[in-house]
């Protein structure tokens, strides 16, 4: 059978502890679009993206440098974490987190399936 030979090739990572729905309604998830992707000097991982969320622009640093690239993102609408603390790496400030899919190691870019306003609360 197809879908069970390449569902028991998948390698799940366990499941975290359940949280309670208020430890989730803490969260505040934001669509947003990507104005801009560079790389980050001096790390093989980090890109610095700006990301439009409506009310703000956010300066994001995440590690996926060798899975997206810059022309497949600029422009695209990205979920992300809008109130995670800001915190310093490479010495730039990143102001939330994108959510993604691991496959193999490698990030996958969650996204909404049609375009919304920037800003839009994912629940």
């Amino acid at each position: 059978d197809i879908l069970g030979a390449s569902f028991n090739k998948i390698n799940f990572m366990p499941l975290k502890p359940t949280i309670t729905y208020d430890d989730f309604a803490k969260l505040d998830l934001r669509v947003g679009t990507v104005e801009s992707f560079e790389d980050v000097e001096k790390s093989e991982k980090l890109v610095k993206l700006t990301v439009n969320i409506g009310l703000n622009t956010r300066q994001i640093l995440a590690g996926i440098k060798d899975a997206v690239k810059k022309e497949d993102l600029v422009g695209k609408q990205i979920i992300i974490v809008a109130n995670l603390e800001a915190k310093k790496m490479a010495g730039l400030e990143s102001q939330g987190m994108i959510l993604a899919a691991d496959e193999d190691g490698k990030a996958i870019i969650v996204s909404p399936v049609r375009e919304l306003e920037d800003g839009t609360v994912v629940r």
